[in-house]
């Protein structure tokens, strides 16, 4: 179930603190190619409204443009992988791993499985989808 209360959380090193005043969706799992390079293995994230997240420390966020249409946030110092943004989206995702707990999220699915790494099975039973959401 969404948390409607928010949260915060923040890197290892404690360069990058942010907190967000407002609903956090429930988490998904992406397991394409991209994410699978840049957190090492498969990508776990909720999301919030971008007006709602507010920086505490933000001295070592960068950003890498990963797409013509994305970019993700990660700290320069300890190198913790923290947001997905599509370019012309009000929403951002941050890594449900960089939340201070408790979280209150639930996963909830799975998209472009039919990227994943071949050294793992999903046995969650959660929806799978083979690209992006079908629905969408």
């Amino acid at each position: 179930m969404p948390n409607e209360k928010g949260g915060s959380g923040g890197c290892l090193c404690g360069g990058v603190r942010y907190r967000v005043d407002g609903r956090l969706e429930d988490v998904g799992a992406c397991h394409c190619s991209q994410c699978r390079k840049t957190t090492g293995h498969f990508f776990v994230a909720t999301a919030c409204d971008r007006a709602t997240l507010t920086f505490e420390a933000d001295g070592t966020l960068a950003w890498y443009q990963s797409s013509p249409d994305a970019r993700r946030g990660f700290c320069s110092c300890c190198g913790a992988s923290l947001f997905w943004e599509r370019i012309d989206s009000s929403k951002i995702d941050i890594l449900a791993g960089t939340l201070d707990q408790p979280t209150g999220l639930k996963m909830t699915d799975h998209i472009y499985v039919d990227d994943k790494g071949d050294y793992y099975d999903i046995g969650d039973g959660l929806p799978q989808f083979g690209q992006y959401y079908e629905s969408e």
